[in-house]
């Protein structure tokens, strides 16, 4: 249960080369370009019509009649679309007058695919501006790049209640669409020890305490996490009907004034240790130890980069701790399984059982216990 699913010697070889190598390292060095271009097909709805065109393909001209871009505009767009693969050209197409755009494989799934659409705007509406501050992040261990938002806030989570409106949509489908998919398969899981009061820590807008009511009748959710994210927490268990079994607990989970609900039969953290340093997670499992009875279940969902399946889903993890370092906190990541479990480990929570490849992003639910001494045995 504990081989890893994605296979790390990719990352121990350097088989590529030399003029494959060299058409990579212009991807890098013009990415930030071809990344709004990508954008700006997409906000001009050019990529919408080409697909619309299927494989008959549209012109240039027909793309300006149908969008009100300029032919230019058209032009240079759907040339770089072209490098990139995004676009294709018909077999009849033989000049500039003639040519006509198809959809490539990149291109639909930078339209469709969900992974890749949730991964885009976030990138472009959260991270984008600020990334231009990552090396100042990484030189102070603090989130340079969040000051693109606003001066008052030492991390992203005290400003996500006020960030605009397109922003606060693209963060939350962000974080939203990998946790949540792998809820199906960690409730039975979760709930095959029949806990009555469970803890959600970073409970976020109560979409997994929202859940748990749904799944089982007999459950009260109990969420900490900071004040703003338990006030829309309260209005959506209000909405779903569950006000009275999904109860909030404002605080700073890393404040030593803030303490944890001592009556748990389980505890659970879904894509929140991610937002904390090795360091600050031992500190987070040190108060759950000293919080739970011996008895009480710890549920740590995760995706792990080293438990991939596929090499994109690996590329997406390490991208994201990129967003951890200079947008979100600067001092936390995506982490590798060994290294999550160690600092657990370090804080009194032993693993007893790992569930790794839950839903379609490869989640792993990592099932703790606080450590038995060898006084109580």
């Amino acid at each position: 249960m504990d081989k890893a699913i994605f296979n790390n010697e990719i990352f121990k070889t350097d088989k590529i080369r030399a003029v494959d190598a060299k058409f990579e390292a212009q991807k890098i060095a013009f990415s930030p370009l071809t990344f709004q271009a990508v954008r700006a097909l997409i906000e001009l709805n050019i990529l919408q019509e080409i697909e619309n065109a299927g494989d008959e393909g549209i012109s240039r001209k027909a793309l300006s009649e149908k969008t009100g871009v300029s032919v230019y505009g058209i032009g240079v767009l759907c040339e770089m679309a072209l490098g990139m693969n995004v676009l294709k050209l018909t077999q009849d197409s033989v000049d500039e007058e003639s040519e006509k755009f198809i959809l490539g494989k990149t291109g639909w799934m930078l339209l469709e695919d969900e992974l890749t659409k949730a991964n885009f705007f976030f990138t472009n509406d959260i991270c984008y501006e600020g990334a231009f501050n990552l090396l100042e992040s990484v030189k102070n261990s603090k989130p340079e790049g969040l000051k693109v938002f606003g001066t008052q806030w030492t991390t992203i989570y005290e400003a996500l209640s006020t960030l605009p409106d397109r922003a606060k949509k693209s963060w939350f489908d962000f974080d939203h669409f990998y946790s949540d998919i792998a809820f199906p398969e960690a409730l039975p899981i979760v709930f095959a020890e029949k806990p009555k009061v469970m803890i959600d820590i970073g409970g976020n807008t109560a979409k997994w305490s929202v859940a748990c009511c749904r799944y089982n009748p007999d459950v009260t959710m109990k969420i900490v996490d900071l004040p703003g994210q338990t006030s829309v927490a309260e209005k959506n268990a209000l909405e779903a009907g569950f006000s009275e079994r999904i109860l909030t607990f404002p605080g700073n989970i890393l404040d030593e004034k803030t303490t944890l609900p001592n009556d748990a039969d389980a505890v659970w953290m879904s894509q929140f240790l991610d937002c904390f340093s090795l360091h600050q997670i031992t500190k987070i499992a040190k108060k759950i130890y000293s919080s739970v009875n011996e008895n009480c279940k710890v549920y740590v969902l995760e995706p792990l980069w080293d438990k991939q399946h596929f090499l994109a889903s690996t590329y997406s993890l390490q991208a994201t701790s990129l967003y951890f370092t200079c947008m979100a906190n600067g001092n936390s990541k995506m982490y590798r399984y060994e290294e999550l479990v160690n600092a657990l480990k370090e804080g009194g929570l032993e693993l007893k059982t790992a569930h790794h490849n839950l839903g379609s992003n490869c989640y792993s639910l990592l099932v703790l216990q606080k450590k038995r001494t060898e006084k109580n045995g």
